[in-house]
């Protein structure tokens, strides 16, 4: 018979959530933000590093954003 599995209930705010829905929300909202940005913003985008620098400072934004607002929202739902 297998060992049961042992259930983590986390003090406070749970780190490891936060990781996890901060990256996949950041994935699924940042690329099209950055996408939408990179057509709309008018800046010329001419090699693939400059591609690839306006993707990194928009997704670090992106990704600050995100994580900031899945920690205020981990904080506030913790007493559920």
């Amino acid at each position: 018979m297998p060992e049961p599995v042992e259930r983590y209930e986390p003090e406070g705010v749970d780190y490891g959530w936060v990781m996890q829905v901060t990256f996949v929300t950041t994935i699924l909202v940042g690329a099209p933000v950055v996408a939408v940005l990179a057509f709309a913003s008018g800046v010329s985008l001419p090699t693939w590093a400059s591609r690839v620098s306006f993707a990194v400072r928009v997704g670090a934004i992106v990704w600050f954003v995100t994580a900031v607002a899945v920690y205020l929202y981990a904080r506030m739902h913790q007493a559920d």
